[in-house]
């Protein structure tokens, strides 16, 4: 058997009115991907947060290659070996790409950083991922994606036996996704250890060698990957069996609700035209950078247009702001919730009175019985996991803050709803009822909008897909067509070589 690389026995963490981590026990060998599976709320970042030194256990121990360790803090375990690559992103924006990767061992000689072996450095990392920017540009200047490329080159440059990726490619192109599984084959093949994060199970499964559950704080099991299903791996994440990820697909009518006739933003949004009919959930897939979201912010005023019309119910509508949406019933929701859609230091309650204060204020005053009266009910309809409507939003896992992103909005009783991302990082339980609620609103006769960047969401989603090429149109799929070979091969512009060869 290969060498033991990290053990993790008998790990215990308590915050106060919460056991986060109960007799937690795990282990990492050598050339070994091993999936850390679980709910939002499961115990995952804690346990990270202890094998990575930014939390101390209260009971328990932490084994490197055998040796009993007290991490202390992360630059301790990364002396130690362990480096991590995290979800949110933890750079410098206002310095450059190498220095955030060489940050705290950059070479240098008689005190001065040498720039040029700097440049070396990095660049030969970064060359693994074909990246387009240099190692001398500042980081704000990039785009999110290429930020979390220089995230992951500054783990690797660590030269680690211990790798720690958590949700590396939520924000990665299916090329850098591809690009960074070859990048973990590697390491791999070179006997380091790495510990995979995901809610993606075709990542897990693709990677890994053997899966660790963990739910409500407590270590369900560990299972070797080529023995299991996704199946046995959601029953063991919920404590039951998901019958279906994706509801019954619904009957929309045939009336069309809302019709774009040749909308220009930009190079991103170029002559596009669809339409989206009452009850449907169209689905919006793309390539990063293809400009699915810049069309979709053009339509519902967050980004200005230069041209294009939009239709209502057949009725032509004005919409050059947010303002001007939403007095029509059009609703957007970005996929940047922490940032942009929710203030994570007030309460569900003022979340929800935020988006309705034309009705829940007097001479400038919140009625609050009506506010905690409405909080409540999009509380009980959602199924938000929390003590009551006074619990800070920020406190809440992923997948509840996304439950009250959607119910602010849904209960202004929309029209139309797009929705940007909306199950990005969060659980497999959580997702399910994300696209329970989604059909629903359909069923109802909204017309639901989805941009994901996930595929077999796309496809087990959506009633039809719109994809977006360089920012425009490349087609509208349905049928037979909604499988993951053919809106590939419309989002990466094959299908129009095909047909003009």
């Amino acid at each position: 058997m290969a060498q033991v690389l990290l053990e993790a026995r008998g790990i215990r963490k308590v915050f106060p009115g919460t056991v986060a981590l109960d007799n937690v026990s795990f282990e990492l060998r050598q050339g070994e991907i091993h999936a850390l599976m679980g709910e939002n709320g499961a115990g995952k970042s804690t346990f990270l947060k202890i094998v990575t030194g930014a939390l101390h256990p209260d009971q328990g121990e932490i084994f490197l290659n055998g040796k009993p360790v007290r991490l202390q803090s992360p630059v301790d375990a990364r002396r130690m070996g362990v480096a991590i690559v995290h979800q949110e992103l933890s750079l410098f924006p206002d310095i450059s790409v190498m220095e955030n990767i060489l940050v705290g061992q950059a070479p240098s000689k008689m005190g001065f950083m040498r720039t040029r072996k700097m440049q070396e450095i990095s660049r030969a990392y970064l060359e693994r991922f074909h990246v387009n920017f240099s190692p001398t540009e500042i980081v704000k200047n990039l785009s999110v994606s290429q930020q979390q490329i220089v995230e992951i080159v500054k783990a690797l440059v660590t030269d680690a036996d211990v790798y720690i990726f958590d949700e590396p490619t939520s924000a990665l192109s299916v090329e850098d996704a591809a690009r960074l599984f070859d990048v973990l084959k590697d390491l791999k093949a070179q006997g380091k250890g790495i510990i995979y994060v995901s809610h993606k199970f075709d990542e897990i499964f693709r990677l890994s060698d053997r899966i660790t559950v963990l739910r409500d704080g407590s270590l369900i099991g560990t299972v070797e990957a080529a023995k299991t299903d996704a199946d046995e791996v959601i029953r063991m994440m919920v404590g039951r069996s998901l019958e279906r990820i994706y509801p019954e697909k619904g009957t929309p009518s045939r009336q069309t609700l809302l019709k774009v006739d040749n909308l220009n933003a930009g190079s991103k949004c170029r002559n596009v035209s669809f339409d989206l009919r009452r009850g449907e959930i169209l689905g919006v897939f793309g390539l990063v950078g293809s400009g699915r979201t810049e069309i979709m912010r053009a339509l519902s005023g967050v980004e200005p247009r230069t041209s294009g019309d939009i239709f209502l119910d057949g009725e032509k509508v004005r919409i050059q702001t947010v303002q001007d949406a939403m007095s029509h019933g059009l609703y957007y929701l970005t996929e940047d919730r922490k940032e942009q859609g929710l203030f994570l230091k007030m309460s569900i309650r003022d979340n929800v009175a935020v988006t309705h204060l034309d009705a829940l204020s007097k001479r400038g005053f919140l009625l609050r019985n009506r506010a905690r009266e409405l909080a409540s009910t999009v509380m009980r309809d959602l199924r938000v996991k929390a003590k009551d409507d006074d619990q800070l939003v920020g406190s809440l896992s992923g997948g509840n803050q996304q439950k009250v992103m959607i119910g602010k909005w849904i209960s202004r009783n929309p029209r139309v709803l797009i929705l940007d991302e909306p199950t990005r990082g969060i659980d497999v339980g959580a997702k399910a009822e994300i696209h329970q609620l989604l059909r629903k609103l359909a069923n109802d006769g909204i017309g639901v909008i989805v941009i994901s960047s996930e595929l077999p969401e796309i496809v087990g989603l959506s009633d039809r897909v719109l994809v977006v090429h360089n920012g425009t149109v490349a087609g509208v799929l349905d049928g037979s067509q909604l499988n993951d070979e053919t809106i590939m091969e419309y989002a990466s512009g094959l299908h129009s070589k095909a047909v003009a060869g």
